[in-house]
């Protein structure tokens, strides 16, 4: 059994993020995703509710292999306790592969643990901080996050 753990701050989850997760349930057996919680950074959607809106997402579109947890730490720490053969990464584009390619090397050297990258495709335009960018100006967000999110991020706000 093949288990990848996906680390984000997904605030909020994206249509991308939706797109890293379909992809990886397909190719493996069990996705851990971690809403990871970062003490430098201020989140501007509650955790909790995300982490709600999200494992509904997943029931709705039949992804039993996907579990969601919050986790405070190094993501090697939490692929080491879940026992995971690999960390899974969105690239949106170059950009994101250096960057990604520092983290990756880290946990490798740290925890023997590798990074599987997968595609954005046509979602590499999205990222959390320009949902957030468009709700400040009002700007439709209905083609970069899922319903759900849209509802949850409109419901408190």
């Amino acid at each position: 059994m093949t288990r990848v753990l996906y680390p984000g701050s997904f605030d909020p989850f994206t249509n991308g993020h939706l797109h890293v997760i379909q992809v990886s349930s397909e190719a493996f057996d069990e996705v851990i995703v971690n809403i990871g919680v970062n003490s430098e950074k201020v989140r501007h959607f509650n955790i909790d509710l995300m982490k709600s809106a999200m494992e509904e997402i997943f029931e709705e579109m039949g992804l039993i292999n996907v579990k969601v947890v919050i986790y405070e730490g190094a993501t090697i720490n939490l692929a080491r306790e879940m026992d995971a053969d690999f960390i899974v990464r969105g690239l949106r584009d170059a950009s994101d592969l250096i960057q990604e390619e520092r983290n990756a090397n880290l946990n490798y050297k740290h925890g023997n643990i590798d990074t599987i990258y997968i595609r954005a495709g046509e979602y590499g335009n999205i990222s959390s901080s320009v949902v957030r960018e468009l709700l400040k100006f009002d700007i439709p967000i209905d083609d970069y996050v899922p319903k759900r999110i849209k509802e949850l991020i409109f419901e408190n706000k």
